[in-house]
This record gives C-alpha cells, sequence and structure tokens, in this order.
C-alpha cells in the first residue's frame, strides 16, 4: 500500500480556481520572458537560438497543463534558466566569432543605410529663416532665397507655400527687418528665443524641389537653411548603395559599402565574414606570435600553480599530519590564514610587498644581495611572482584536502609496509601518493580549469603586463586567454575588436569543455576503483 504525505499535491488531482490563475499567470510570465529572448535573438540573426527557446518554452507550458507531463514541471524552470543563461549566451558569442563586430561595426546594416540615406547635398545658395512659434508649440518658417523669394514652411506637415503679403493673417511689420510680428496666432521669436528651440527646429524637414527632383530644407544654423536633395539611395533587390551626387555605386563588402576604386563608406555594419577570426589567429603572423605566447603560457600558468600548490599544500599535511608534531592545532591554523581572507585583498597586499622602490620584500633583498628585483617590468619576474601570488593563495585548499585524505589511509597499510622493511620515502612513494591522487585528482584538474580562467588575479597583480615587444594586439606577456580576450573587446585602446574576442572566447570554451569531460571521465574511473 502506498502512503502519502497528508496535504501532499498528487498528479492528476483537480486545480482549485486560486491554483489554475496563479498557474496560468506564472506561464504568463514566463512566456513574456521567452518572447522578448527570442526576439532579441531574431534580431541579432540567430533564428536556430529562438527556435529552440521557443520549443523549449512551449515543452514547460505543456508539462503544466497536461497532468501526463507533470515529472516534467520540477526540472522546467531549471531548463529554461539554463537556456536563458547558458545556451543564449554561447549561441550568441559563436555567432559574434563568426562577424566582424567591432570598432566601426557596432551599428546594423539597415542602421548604416538610413544614417548614409540621411545625408544630403546642395547645390543652391542658402536661404535665411524666421522662426514663429504659437502658444500650443507649433512652429512656421519663414525662408527667403537670394532672389527676394518668400516661402512659408510649416514644421509639422513639411508644407511649403509662396508668402502673400496681402494676406490678412500677417501682423504688423517689425521695422527692424521688415517681417511680420506676427502669423495668425503665431509670434514672431526673437534670436535667444530660436537659440531655445535650435534643437527642435534643426529636426525639421521641408519638402521642396531642386533641379526638378524632390528635395528638403533644413536649418543649418541661426541663419541659414540649406536645400538638400538625398545624397545616398539603397537598392535593396542588388544590395548596392547608389551615391546619387557622383553617380557611384557602392557594393556591399566585409561591413563596408566600398567604391569600383576601393573607397569605403564609414561607419561600416556588423556583418558576417565566416571563420575569418580563427583563421586570423593562424594567418596573421601579428597576431599568430602573441597569440601563441598566451596559450603557452595560459598552460603553463595552470599547471604550475596546480603543482606548486599542490607540492606547498602536500609537504605541509604530511607536517601536520605527524602525531608527534606538537601544537598541531596551532600550526593547521595558521597554515589556513590566506583561506581566510579574500583573494583580491591578498592579490593588492602581494602587489604592494612586491613594490619595485618601497616594497618590503625589495627592501630586504636589496639590503641582503644587493639586488631589486623589477617584479612587473620585466616578463619571467612578472610570471615568477604571480606563481608565488597564486601559490600563496592556492596551497591552503590544498591542505585541506591532503590533510583530509591522509587521515582516511588506514595506517595498518603503513604497519605492514614498515615491517617489510620499507624507508619513509619508499612509503609515501608507494602507497601515500598512489592513493591520494585516487581520491585528489578530481580536485587538481578542477583547480587546473579554475586557474586557466583566473582573470582575477592577472589583472589585480600584473594587468596583463608587461607588454609583448612588436605586438600588434594588445597581448601582455603575463595575459592568459581569458584576459587576453577582455583586452581585445574592451581595454585595447585601440578600438573594440568584439568579434575576435569572441573567437578566443570559443577557444577557451572548448579547452574547459574538454578538461571537464576528462574530469567527468576520470572521476568515474575512480569511483569503480574505490
Amino acid at each position: 500500500m502506498t502512503r502519502t504525505t497528508k496535504g501532499a499535491p498528487r498528479a492528476g488531482a483537480p486545480l482549485s480556481v486560486w491554483g489554475l490563475i496563479g498557474r496560468l499567470a506564472a506561464l504568463a510570465v514566463i512566456d513574456a520572458v521567452a518572447l522578448a529572448f527570442a526576439y532579441g535573438l531574431v534580431a541579432g540573426g540567430l533564428l536556430v537560438g529562438a527556435v529552440v527557446l521557443l520549443v523549449i518554452t512551449v515543452v514547460i507550458n505543456l508539462a503544466f497543463l497536461v497532468d501526463r507531463l507533470y515529472p516534467l514541471r520540477w526540472i522546467s524552470p531549471g531548463l529554461l534558466l539554463t537556456v536563458l543563461m547558458v545556451v543564449y549566451p554561447l549561441l550568441y558569442t559563436a555567432y559574434i566569432a563568426f562577424t566582424n563586430y567591432g570598432q566601426g561595426h557596432i551599428l546594423s546594416k539597415q542602421q548604416v543605410i538610413d544614417r548614409l540615406e540621411g545625408q544630403t547635398y546642395s547645390e543652391a545658395a542658402a536661404l535665411t529663416w524666421r522662426a514663429y512659434r504659437s502658444p500650443a508649440g507649433a512652429f512656421l518658417l519663414w525662408l527667403t532665397d537670394e532672389a527676394g523669394n518668400e516661402l512659408l514652411g510649416d514644421a509639422r506637415t513639411g508644407q511649403l507655400q509662396p508668402i502673400d503679403r496681402g494676406d490678412p493673417q500677417l501682423g504688423p511689420i517689425d521695422p527692424a527687418d521688415g517681417l511680420p510680428r506676427r502669423i495668425g496666432d503665431h509670434a514672431k521669436l526673437a534670436r535667444l528665443e530660436v537659440i531655445r528651440y535650435l534643437t527642435i527646429l534643426e529636426d525639421v524637414r521641408l519638402r521642396t524641389e531642386f533641379a526638378g527632383e524632390p528635395a528638403e530644407i533644413r536649418i543649418e544654423s541661426l541663419d541659414r537653411a540649406d536645400v538638400g536633395r538625398q545624397r545616398y539611395s539603397y537598392d535593396a533587390a542588388r544590395d548596392v548603395l547608389v551615391d546619387d551626387r557622383d553617380d557611384i555605386e557602392y557594393q556591399s563588402r566585409e561591413g563596408f559599402f566600398v567604391a569600383p576604386d576601393g573607397t569605403r563608406l564609414t561607419p561600416g555594419f556588423a556583418d558576417f565574414i565566416g571563420p575569418a577570426n580563427f583563421l586570423r589567429v593562424a594567418t596573421d603572423p601579428n597576431i599568430r606570435g602573441p597569440f601563441l605566447g598566451v596559450f603557452i603560457w595560459t598552460f603553463a600558468f595552470a599547471a604550475l600553480t596546480v603543482v606548486l600548490a599542490f607540492a606547498v599544500g602536500l609537504g605541509l599535511a604530511l607536517l601536520l599530519n605527524d602525531r608527534q608534531l606538537p601544537a598541531k592545532g596551532l600550526f593547521r591554523t595558521l597554515s589556513i590564514i590566506p583561506y581566510t581572507i579574500p583573494g583580491f585583498i591578498s592579490a593588492l597586499v602581494w602587489v604592494g610587498l612586491l613594490n619595485p622602490l618601497h616594497g618590503p620584500i625589495n627592501v630586504m633583498l636589496a639590503d641582503v644581495i644587493g639586488f631589486s628585483p623589477r617584479w612587473f617590468s620585466d616578463g619571467t619576474l612578472a610570471k615568477v611572482a604571480l606563481l608565488m601570488v597564486n601559490t600563496w593563495l592556492g596551497y591552503p585548499y590544498m591542505l585541506l584536502v591532503s590533510l583530509g585524505a591522509l587521515q582516511s589511509i588506514p595506517s595498518e597499510v603503513y604497519e605492514a609496509a614498515q615491517i617489510d622493511g620499507a624507508s619513509p620515502f619508499q612509503r609515501f612513494r608507494s602507497i601515500t601518493f598512489p592513493l591520494l591522487l585516487v581520491a585528489l585528482a578530481p580536485l587538481l584538474i578542477g583547480a587546473f580549469a579554475f586557474n586557466f580562467n583566473n582573470f582575477t588575479l592577472i589583472e589585480l597583480v600584473t594587468e596583463g603586463g608587461p607588454p609583448t615587444p612588436g605586438a600588434q594586439t594588445p597581448a601582455g606577456q603575463t595575459d592568459i586567454l581569458i584576459s587576453y580576450s577582455f583586452r581585445l573587446a574592451f581595454a585595447s585602446g585601440r578600438g573594440q575588436d568584439y568579434a575576435f574576442a569572441a573567437a578566443i572566447s570559443l577557444f577557451i570554451f572548448v579547452i574547459v569543455a574538454a578538461i571537464t569531460l576528462f574530469n567527468f571521465r576520470l572521476s568515474r574511473r575512480v569511483e569503480e576503483l574505490v
């Protein structure tokens, strides 16, 4: 007989009215969020991602509306969050990596077309103008050309009409400029008043004709209005931008509109360029050298950090595991002090300790050996400094896990080895170390993956410096892949290259995913051995 907890909901049980309302309200919120993200995916060109998101949203709705799909209700919120917080950023990063999105290519193609089509040119003489404003905030513009012809423009409709001086709506003439003080309920604005509304008036477009073709009049300054014709027009059928003034056709090519002679119109636009960002790593010598150095140092930094921290932590664990050591509790407390202090504070403290001029470590070295290392201006010393700091930050964790693993090894194993005549080193090599690796190997791989992306330490201690000589990209000698991609995207000082940074991020993702997969497989093998 199956027992159920009193008051617990039962699959297939009828819902109350309020329960149904609450369920529908929750689904409405989920659907609204999903639709908003789907719209963003479609706008960004990620149609497949939008379809996947909508399919998952439909599944969530069915799970909450169909009782037979009751088990899916428990995982659906996590599934939706996984799509929004993991799948969506990953797909968008992958999409950006295959574009030229970056400095000079931030706008979309349609935004660039709209901006270029908004440019005008004029071959006619400028007009003088005065503004009139009604109590309701409507504007009229009195325009006069060099020949003395007068036109009245309505800012709301964009219409122009000739002025009849005998129109009864024209008020008394102002002797200062010969213009009426009022036009109907519109009062003429003084110069200071015009300045107040100049931003609004500059957006006014009055339709007219110039050389027999459509044109428009725009306010250019306090004294001048220009008759302008649209300079560029886009032919969507041929994907060509036509310069109507110079009769030049600009082809759409790699994020620019390019003329036959190679002239480019700016700004450029974000465009799909295929695997070009990935090929740059292999084909561009200005990028290949610095990238290779960063790539190698990333692996070396993560591996050496794990090895050094594990060596120090294991050594201290062996010492603290000795039953004959006095005041073991005090030594254990002192050993894990770095673990109790926030890592960013410890990193900044180490920066001060290693200050080439006033740092206590350099002052001591100068007194003892007569040499004060330039930790942050020499590439090799900067790497040594990073490894020292990261070892200090990482050894307490290795100490704790190693100490716990040592205490789990049965003492009978050591006693049997000692009876067989094994020396302390032989016991460590043949018993302690292998058993420790069985327990700690997944943790060591996890520590490697963490330090592979340890952006905080690099940024706080060296900021990736010193610079790599001759590098055309912002690659420092202590940069790892994650800090290198950050500098490419945000902090290069040479313009942002988001697309190339996204390509580097995909490299990092593939590597970390491979490390994680290896960690899972190793953990499964360890479980089988145990």
